[in-house]
């Protein structure tokens, strides 16, 4: 995408440090789409995440050093309690839902309710899509999913996070269009948002595509 690039430098000082989360069901792949976006790695045999993990990536975007904290928030609902108090701070958020799943779409509005009772009323979210490459099993067209996100006045994408498909467009989109109102302060009076202190994670300063190919997604 143009105007967006990885940062190469191993120390960067950041113009924005930003706080995105990501929702929806378990099972609709946050996990891996998180993995593919900052490792370029895919695991097909994932387990569902206990708890909140998260990792960080940096990037430049309009000119400016973007240094995101993406936390992946647990799905199972015996976790919803815990992860509910990890929205505080967040900036932007990914709501996922799964295309050959259609209750994960269903659940759509209960994430967004949750979010919105947890979160900044300003926040930026994008609705993704995700297992688009399997087409023979859809069972949400991507007409229903752009007519929720209007709905909903979300921004909207679908991904594969095994073949790739999208997965930089839609975490680049979602962080160029938080920027830009953080440039306009349109969210925040302060040029840096910080998104707390986490207990463990992955940092990721510079990464090199190697996409991998196969069929069916997570």
């Amino acid at each position: 995408m143009t105007g967006v690039q990885t940062c190469a430098l191993p120390i960067c000082d950041p113009d924005f440090l930003l706080k995105i989360v990501l929702i929806g069901d378990s099972g609709v792949g946050k996990t891996n789409l998180l993995s593919r976006f900052t490792r370029d790695q895919f695991n097909p045999d994932s387990k569902s995440t206990i708890g909140v993990e998260f990792a960080t990536k940096t990037l430049e975007i309009e000119g400016k050093t973007v240094k995101a904290q993406i936390w992946d928030t647990a799905g199972q609902e015996r976790y919803r309690a815990i992860t509910s108090a990890y929205y505080r701070g967040a900036i932007g958020a990914l709501l996922l839902y799964d295309v050959t799943a259609a209750l994960t779409f269903n659940s759509l509005s209960r994430w967004l309710q949750e979010l919105r009772e947890n979160a900044d009323s300003n926040i930026v979210v994008m609705l993704v899509g995700n297992k688009c490459d399997l087409q023979e099993l859809r069972a949400v067209s991507t007409e229903e999913g752009v007519e929720f996100s209007k709905s909903e006045n979300l921004l909207f994408i679908e991904t594969s996070a095994r073949d790739s498909t999208n997965v930089q467009e839609s975490f680049t989109t979602l962080i160029t269009e938080v920027v830009r109102r953080l440039s306009k302060n349109d969210l925040k009076d302060n040029k840096t948002v910080a998104p707390g202190q986490p207990e463990k994670g992955v940092s990721i300063t510079h990464q090199e595509n190697h996409n991998e190919s196969g069929k069916g997604c997570c």
